[in-house]
Parts: C-alpha cells; sequence; structure tokens
C-alpha cells in the first residue's frame, strides 16, 4: 500500500523521530502515525518503520551545524556544550537561546537536514513500490532573513557614527595578537579612507534586526572623478554576534545590484582594511583576489 508524504505528514514524521521515548509506525491506509505496539508492527503493506533516528544522530546534526556557524561567540560557546559530556542537548538548547538569530538559524538547519533525510527514505519506499522519485526543495536561507531583519538605504546623517563606533569597537576586540596600538593605526587608516568617502558621498545598505540592533552595514563610493565607473568598497561589517546569519552575504548582493542599476563596472576593495574572517565570504560571493586586495566585474 502506497501513501503520498505530504508538508503535514513530513513534519509529523519529523517530531516522531525527535522523540526518543516513544516507537511510531506510519498506518499507510490511514496515513497516520500510531505508537508501536506488540498488536501494531511493521508490516510492509499497511504499517512502515519509520527512518532510524537516535541520540547519536542528533549529536551528529547539532556538530554539522557547529562546524558550518561562522558567528565566533556562539560557535566556541556551543563547541564547549557539545564536548561536555553530559546534557548536551538541554544545554545546547540554553546557549541558543542566548544568540536568538543562531537558534533561528539552527532550526531552519535542523529542518532541512531532517526533512531531506525523510524524504530519502521516502523516495526509497518509492523505488520499492516502482514509482519515480520526488524531489525535496527546502526554503532558502536567502529570502528567510528579510524575515528577521531590516534593510534600508544607508543613510550618513543617521549612520554613520553608530558604524564607526562599531567597527572601533570590533578592533579593539581582536584577538590576533596585534599592539594595540597597532590596532588602532589600522582603524585610524580605515576611518580616514571612509572620512573621504563621506565627503563625496557613499552608496549602501544598513541592516538591523526588528529589535533595533545594528546587525551590519556596507557603504561604497567613488574611486575617482575620473573613475565614473569603478567604485571602491569603503565598508563591510557585521557585529560578531551575527554574523554566519547570511547578513554579509545578503549585503554585497543588496550592494551589486544597486551598483549595476547605477551602470558601475567594477567594484574594488584594498586588502589592508579586510579582516580574515571576511575572505570567504568575498570569495564565495564572486569576488576575486589580486595582489593590492579584491574586485569584482559587475556585468
Amino acid at each position: 500500500m502506497t501513501f503520498v508524504l505530504n508538508d503535514s505528514l513530513l513534519n509529523k514524521i519529523q517530531s516522531a523521530l525527535e522523540n526518543q521515548e516513544q516507537k511510531f509506525v506510519l498506518d499507510a491506509q490511514e496515513c497516520v502515525l500510531v505508537q508501536k505496539t506488540d498488536s501494531v508492527q511493521e508490516d510492509g503493506q499497511r504499517y512502515y518503520e519509520l527512518p532510524e533516528w537516535d541520540s547519536a544522530a542528533g549529536f551528529a546534526l547539532r556538530e554539522d551545524f557547529v562546524n558550518t556557524l561562522n558567528s565566533p561567540l556562539a560557535h566556541e560557546e556551543l563547541q564547549q556544550v557539545l564536548h561536555s559530556g553530559r546534557g548536551v542537548f538541554k544545554n545546547f538548547r540554553n546557549v541558543l537561546k542566548n544568540y536568538p538569530e543562531v537558534e533561528k538559524k539552527w532550526h531552519l538547519y535542523k529542518n532541512t537536514k531532517m526533512l531531506n533525510y525523510i524524504n530519502g527514505w521516502y523516495n526509497n519506499l518509492r523505488e520499492v513500490w516502482g514509482l519515480e522519485k520526488l524531489d525535496y526543495v527546502p526554503e532558502s536561507d536567502d529570502s528567510l532573513i528579510h524575515d528577521d531583519f531590516s534593510f534600508e538605504a544607508y543613510n550618513s546623517q543617521s549612520d554613520k557614527r553608530e558604524l564607526v563606533l562599531q567597527v572601533n569597537a570590533d578592533f579593539k576586540a581582536r584577538n590576533d595578537n596585534l599592539s594595540q596600538d597597532l590596532l588602532q593605526a589600522l582603524f585610524d587608516l580605515w576611518q580616514r579612507q571612509f572620512e573621504q568617502a563621506e565627503s563625496e558621498g557613499q552608496t549602501g545598505f544598513i541592516c538591523r534586526s526588528f529589535s533595533d540592533d545594528f546587525a551590519g552595514c556596507i557603504t561604497a563610493s567613488y574611486v575617482s572623478d575620473r573613475q565614473e565607473k569603478v567604485m571602491i568598497l569603503t565598508s563591510l561589517f557585521v557585529p560578531a554576534s551575527f554574523r554566519g546569519l547570511g547578513i554579509g552575504t545578503e549585503l554585497i548582493s543588496m550592494c551589486l545590484s544597486q551598483l549595476k542599476k547605477l551602470g558601475k563596472t567594477w567594484l574594488i576593495l584594498p586588502k589592508m582594511f579586510v579582516p580574515d574572517f571576511l575572505e570567504s565570504l568575498l570569495l564565495r560571493t564572486g569576488f576575486e583576489k589580486i595582489e593590492s586586495g579584491y574586485f569584482i566585474k559587475l556585468y
């Protein structure tokens, strides 16, 4: 007996897999889950065994998530929990409560991975039934980020001071074995370039959480009056507590789209102003590395 795996049933199976205290089978005739008993067992006809999922699989899923997380503070705390050896799942939940945006990303990650896993189990059954496999397409993280954050055009009068303060605080908090004098000098270099660009006018976007916390900013300006088609990236910053959520990627995407509409051809970024955590983001979003920094051709 076959059955249709709709969204409602998918969600019920996921909840059943996460329930480590009870065992369920799927009743294909009624298309519902029923608790496994001596009289209700998998028979390959009406009742089907659910895909195997235990605490080891749950741990591996959390470990994989943490390995993909670029938010330094949350990453460190969650790594400590995973290696604590006791109360891992409960402590994992408790840490996530301190990072609401990371917690949302975890739920999206977990749901996508588990639903893909369940869909794989269903396709194995369809193969046995002689039916064509069906693809499960998860929701895109990029399309959901605007549900949790607002993105608005950069406004020098209202946004400049906060951006400079945020970048300055980030330089002071860096832990890369550089002296505070050198870090302050690097910040001063960045600020000098940024202030010069401010006097000429900048375009860009600022991101805020819906609790109005500063969550990122990107700005770009002309290189010179003689180079109307070439722009320089004057700031690309996401606070540590908001990194790894896709904000940087979305800021770059919005900025590139805007510059294309304005008829610009190139966007460059001097290497001296590129923190290590931004390098992979730049390369992933299409920038190329050259001796003096990074560049991207807009079209």
